[in-house]
């Protein structure tokens, strides 16, 4: 299988086929931020990098092509610029990608990946790939609440099955919670939190000690909640590490989602 990763990032996409057991023949991925793809070389050395997406021209045959775009224009807690922010304008560019690649392989699977937005947007979307998109909380398969959209071509068995995994059940100390399951997690997080942002506006999660103490939550514990391989992220900061996994996937959805080229290996 030939594998096509736009905005790869830490090369999520990569670790899903890999936990499936897929067999990869090549991975190519675009991305830009520099400590993203040093911890992409140091787990998955043999990755092809292509650097810029607005540079990528296929002419060649791919299997699979999987993107998420950048969500900071839809997001209900950025601007809510849309398709004016031009990060969120580069879905298009992926679009543009996704065409030249049916031109060589009409059979091509995709998937997409993206925050919940307005219903104007999720239109746009939608009628630009051709498939509606399947909503899934992360919570299912993991300790955190994550709410977000994927659209694929591929043939999704519902929803993954719920795993049943806490907040509690993730804490590498003694550390306590006061919730079953973590506020979604965002590249901002490495700025820390506070209790009135916790407790007001439910936001970057906080864990508490008997004699009161607090603190947010370890690059390790973010690993976690995201389902990525402990430790995969420890080749950068800790502020790069949390920026990386805020922007991530939650491996355990994508591997539900991508089930149908596991059956076909």
């Amino acid at each position: 299988m030939k594998v096509l990763s736009l905005f790869d990032g830490m090369s999520c996409g990569q670790i899903a086929l890999d936990r499936l057991g897929i067999e990869v023949e090549a991975y190519h991925a675009s991305e830009i931020d520099r400590y993203a793809i040093a911890v992409t070389k140091a787990n998955y050395p043999d990755t092809i990098h292509l650097g810029d997406v607005r540079d990528v021209n296929v002419r060649e045959h791919f299997d699979l092509i999987m993107f998420g775009s950048p969500c900071q224009g839809f997001s209900f807690s950025g601007k809510h610029l849309n398709f004016d922010d031009p990060r969120s304008a580069l879905f298009f560019e992926a679009v543009r990608i996704l065409g030249e690649a049916r031109q060589i392989n009409p059979d091509v699977k995709f998937l997409m990946e993206n925050v919940r937005m307005k219903k104007e947007s999720m239109e746009v979307i939608t009628d630009a790939l051709g498939v509606n998109p399947v909503a899934i909380n992360s919570n299912l398969v993991s300790a955190q609440n994550r709410y977000r959209l994927y659209w694929t071509n591929l043939e999704v068995d519902g929803l993954p099955q719920d795993k049943g995994i806490k907040l509690k059940d993730i804490i590498e100390d003694s550390f306590l919670t006061d919730r079953d399951k973590s506020h979604c997690l965002d590249a901002n997080y490495f700025k820390g939190g506070n209790l009135k942002s916790y407790f007001e506006k439910h936001r970057r999660q906080l864990v508490f000690s008997v004699n009161g103490e607090w603190r947010k939550l370890t690059p390790l514990e973010c690993e976690r909640l995201q389902t990525v391989p402990e430790g995969y992220t420890n080749h950068v900061s800790n502020t790069q590490r949390y920026k990386m996994l805020g922007n991530g996937w939650t491996i355990d959805v994508i591997t539900h989602l991508l089930h149908e080229l596991e059956r076909k290996d």
